[in-house]
């Protein structure tokens, strides 16, 4: 039996649908800076349930649905806040999130997540659950594929999501065997030869922007390796924490 093989996606853009669909593929997409952060961080602080959309009028369309006070609306275009919305910051957002649906309009993190979608199965992924993200895909099938998206800047390969990739590769490396395309292998040596991540978040185009708007706080979430074990996965369009069998029924 082969060992299972990581392929590497450098942007949203490269996304195929229609081979993601053929049900063998496994989706695990970053948006290090910061959309797959702060869907993360938001679960880790205790949002009900994250609901990614394209773009800022499906989110307000999303807001229709819930009531005053059940949900944060959150989001960017290009970088730049949207009227109305709050920032989609890890830190901004952990003041009210508790208990509440996230709704998140990006660039390219949430657009990302719905072209994964139709894959077998989509897990959301950044440097603070990585380790968690990759024991979880320990327990796939053989005949699975793994898709590693990096969201990607606008079209443009982004620093900090091969980065990221990098350090899920090394993490899944360090639990199992895998087949790496060179896509892949690129990813893990960049990361290995570079573990200084704050440094690396900082020195990327949107680590500038962020640290330019005061953002450091932000930064150094997304740069913070490991530090919460949760496994978001997208389901029927929520990403939600996936919960395993082993829950004690006390």
């Amino acid at each position: 039996m082969g060992m299972i093989k990581i392929h590497l996606l450098m942007k949203k853009e490269d996304i195929n649908e229609e081979k993601i669909n053929d049900g063998n593929k496994i989706a695990v997409v970053l948006d290090v800076l910061l959309a797959t952060t702060t869907i993360v961080s938001a679960l880790t602080d205790g949002a009900k349930e994250v609901i990614p959309v394209l773009h800022s009028g499906e989110a307000k369309e999303h807001a229709k649905e819930y009531l005053q006070g059940e949900y944060v609306l959150a989001g960017e275009l290009d970088a730049k806040p949207i009227p109305g919305f709050l920032y989609p910051s890890p830190t901004l957002i952990r003041k009210t999130i508790k208990g509440k649906t996230l709704i998140l309009s990006t660039t390219n993190g949430t657009v990302a997540l719905r072209k994964s979608s139709s894959a077998k199965k989509v897990y959301i992924a950044a440097m603070p659950n990585n380790p968690a993200i990759a024991s979880a895909l320990q327990k796939i099938n053989k005949d699975q594929t793994i898709l590693i998206i990096c969201s990607g800047n606008s079209g443009e390969t982004s620093l900090e999501d091969f980065y990221g990739a990098g350090h899920l590769i090394n993490c899944m490396m360090r639990e199992g065997e895998y087949e790496l395309t060179d896509a892949a292998k690129s990813a893990l040596y960049f990361y290995r030869g570079n573990e200084d991540a704050y440094e690396i978040l900082l020195d990327s185009y949107v680590g500038n922007l962020l640290e330019k708007h005061n953002q450091q706080d932000d930064l150094l979430v997304a740069s913070s390796k490991g530090i919460t074990s949760i496994v978001p996965i997208l389901k029927d369009g929520k990403i939600i924490i996936e919960t395993t069998g082993s829950v004690n029924s006390i």
